[in-house]
């Protein structure tokens, strides 16, 4: 399968009272064609910085992307004009849901309205009926009951999963090939979430768009998700087929999101001059991200930073410790 998404080096800081802190910083990242790859990790791990940064919305400041490339089918999008990325790639190539529908939605325009505009925007030659008969078939595919009458109705009418979906027919109607989903179902309740869940995954079987999908539920990753990408502070640290990620975990920040507590955690003795690099700013760049909350560092942890190795096929790590004892 070709790289589709590509990234490479990106370096994303912002900026404090105290200077700037890098808070995304990916070595390489690639998404193949069709395919549906999951990045989770806890709040403030980096994840909505990297969709933003894909789309180019970061705000800035304070965010600057300091070094990096993003190639979308070949085009470097850092280096794309922003009148390019308006009218040919957000929206009309890559389409983003985002965590809070009432966020996204305009309160003051029914949804079919808001649908409507959308499709309009992409396809101006459409005549009224047209778009009428295209605001419908959107509100069917993403499975909303009664479409003729949820097309009047403002987004305040609707429940969080309606809305939720309302959302994802704005982001088809541009007719996007790639869909970046950050954390759709996060405010929503369980039995709403499967719906969504399932909703994500039947539409990327029938429309063969790529999406990438955000969340900090590891197992709602593992169950849309062909690969998975575990990020924290910032950095890849884990990245792999689901399955053998959620049967074979690597790294010790893994195993702790998955819940797996009976994991013997090693005594170990910091050196003096990886002491002085841990409490020093440099550490957060030059160390393993999760230095200060592992169990299972080795003096060579408190030195260098781990390069990202293949344990298995297709499965990368960045840890100098083997904890499956392979």
């Amino acid at each position: 399968m070709e790289d589709y998404l590509e990234i490479k080096d990106l370096k994303v800081s912002i900026g404090t009272i105290e200077g700037h802190n890098r808070v995304l910083d990916i070595d390489y990242f690639c998404l193949e064609k069709g395919e549906s790859f999951g990045i989770v990790g806890e709040s403030g791990s980096g994840k909505t910085i990297l969709a933003q940064s894909i789309l180019r919305i970061l705000p800035s400041p304070p965010a600057i992307v300091e070094s990096g490339e993003i190639f979308f089918q070949g085009e470097d999008l850092l280096k794309t004009k922003e009148k390019r990325m308006q009218s040919k790639i957000r929206g009309e190539k890559i389409s983003m849901i985002f965590q809070d529908p009432m966020s996204s939605l305009n309160p003051v325009f029914r949804v079919g309205d808001q649908i409507r505009n959308v499709i309009k925007k992409h396809n101006k030659h459409l005549s009224r009926k047209e778009l009428d008969k295209e605001v419908l078939e959107k509100l069917r595919m993403v499975k909303l009951p009664d479409v003729e009458n949820t097309q009047n109705k403002f987004p305040n009418e609707l429940s969080g999963g309606q809305r939720q979906r309302v959302i994802i027919a704005i982001a088809l109607s541009c007719g996007a090939e790639l869909l970046i989903a950050d954390e759709p179902t996060r405010n929503l309740d369980v039995t709403i979430q499967a719906g969504v869940l399932k909703l994500l995954f039947s539409l990327k079987k029938e429309l063969g768009i790529t999406t990438l999908f955000i969340a900090n539920n590891i197992n709602l990753v593992f169950i849309v998700a062909n690969r998975v990408g575990v990020l924290y502070k910032g950095k890849i640290i884990e990245m792999g087929p689901s399955q053998e990620i959620k049967n074979h975990p690597r790294h010790p920040y893994t195993f702790e999101m998955l819940g797996r507590s009976n994991i013997h955690k090693e005594e170990r003795t910091v050196p003096l001059g990886g002491k002085i690099l841990q409490d020093s700013r440099e550490a957060r760049n030059s160390l393993c991200p999760f230095i200060g909350q592992c169990g299972f560092a080795k003096d060579e942890c408190f030195l260098r930073q781990p390069p990202m190795v293949e344990v298995n096929k297709d499965h990368w790590v960045s840890c100098f410790r083997d904890i499956n004892g392979r």
